[in-house]
C-alpha cells in the first residue's frame, strides 16, 4: 500500500515516482490541463485502467473526498489500498482532495450536517411524501473542491482544463446535467468509447483488480430501500450512524419549527422504516457516485 501524508494545505496523492510525495511549500505547482474526476467506483476506475493502458489520454485523477466520516469506508479503502498503488505503478497521479474552510481547516460533509446553527441541509433529504429536497453536497464538496484545484493549477476561462467524467452509455441521461464552469471543458470518455457499466466491470477485472463497490456517502438519501436494508443487515455500525444523523437533523428542524425529513422514501424514521425481514437482500440499483460527480 502506498504511503500517504496529509496536511491542510496539500492533498493526498500518488505520483509516478513517489506515491507518498507532496508538493513543497513555495515550490511552483505544475500546470494541469486534463484530469479525470475520480469517484472511486466502477466507471471512474475503468477510466483509470484505460488510462494505464494508454487508451485514453489522462494522467491525473482527482478524488474529492467529502470526508473520512462521510464517504463509505469501502470506497476509501479501495481508493487508498488499490487504486493509488495501481495508478502509481502506471505513472498516473491520483490526488485526494478535501474541502477547506477560509481559515484553512478541513470541513467534512458530516461536520456540516451536525453544525448546531445551520438552517440548511446540504443532502437531498426526503420530504414526508418521499420526494427528495434540494442539495448542495455535490457542488460544495466535489465540484467546487475540484474546481479550486484546477484554478490553482492554471485553469482559467481563457485556458480551461478538460475534465473527464465516467458516465457510461447506460447512464447517458446523466450527461450534460451539470452546469459547466468557465474554467473547464467536460468530456465523457466512456460515452465516446460506447462502454456500458458491464464493460467497465470487465475492464477492471481484466486488469487483475477487484471490482470496486458502489461509491457514495453511506447516509445518502438517494440510497434505495434495498440498499438501506443491506446496510442494516451487513453494516450495522454505519446504519446506526445514519439513524443518529437523521435524528440530529430532525431535532434541529423541530427547534426551527419545520416539518420532519427522512433519509429513506418511507416518510418514517430510518430505524422504523427499514426492517430486514429477508436475509437475502438484493441491491436494487442504488444511486452512486461512481462517475466522480455523484448524481449530476
Amino acid at each position: 500500500m502506498a504511503t500517504r501524508q496529509h496536511t491542510p494545505e496539500t492533498p493526498r496523492s500518488s505520483t509516478p515516482t513517489d506515491p507518498g510525495s507532496q508538493a513543497t511549500a513555495g515550490r511552483p505547482t505544475p500546470t494541469c490541463r486534463k484530469v479525470i474526476s475520480y469517484g472511486g467506483g466502477v466507471q471512474s476506475t475503468a477510466l483509470l485502467v484505460l488510462a494505464a493502458r494508454g487508451e485514453i489520454d489522462y494522467r491525473t485523477f482527482l478524488f474529492a473526498n467529502v470526508g473520512d466520516d462521510s464517504e463509505h469506508p469501502a470506497t476509501l479503502s479501495y481508493v487508498r489500498e488499490i487504486a493509488i498503488p495501481y495508478a502509481a505503478e502506471a505513472g498516473i497521479e491520483i490526488q485526494e482532495l478535501t474541502r477547506h474552510r477560509r481559515d484553512g481547516s478541513t470541513e467534512t460533509l458530516m461536520q456540516r450536517l451536525n453544525q448546531p446553527n445551520t438552517r440548511s441541509i446540504p443532502i437531498p433529504v426526503r420530504m414526508a411524501n418521499g420526494a427528495p429536497g434540494r442539495r448542495n453536497c455535490t457542488a460544495d464538496f466535489k465540484i467546487k473542491v475540484i474546481g479550486r484545484w484546477l484554478r490553482e493549477h492554471g485553469a482559467t476561462a481563457e485556458t480551461p482544463a478538460t475534465v473527464g467524467i465516467g458516465i457510461s452509455l447506460d447512464e447517458i441521461h446523466r450527461a450534460n446535467r451539470r452546469h459547466k464552469e468557465p474554467y473547464e471543458e467536460i468530456e465523457y470518455p466512456l460515452l465516446d468509447l460506447k462502454l456500458r457499466r458491464d464493460d467497465c466491470e470487465k475492464i477492471i477485472a481484466d486488469a487483475g483488480l477487484p471490482v470496486p463497490p458502489k461509491s457514495s456517502c453511506f447516509f445518502c438519501p438517494f440510497k434505495t430501500v434495498g440498499s438501506w436494508r443491506q446496510q442494516r443487515l451487513e453494516e450495522p455500525e454505519l446504519f446506526a450512524k445514519s439513524v443518529r444523523l437523521e435524528r440530529v437533523i430532525n431535532e434541529r428542524r423541530r427547534w426551527l419549527g419545520r416539518d420532519e425529513v427522512f433519509l429513506s422514501r418511507y416518510g418514517r424514521p430510518l430505524d422504523e422504516a427499514i426492517v430486514v425481514a429477508d436475509p437475502q437482500v438484493v441491491d436494487d440499483g442504488a444511486a452512486a457516485c461512481d462517475s466522480g460527480w455523484c448524481m449530476t
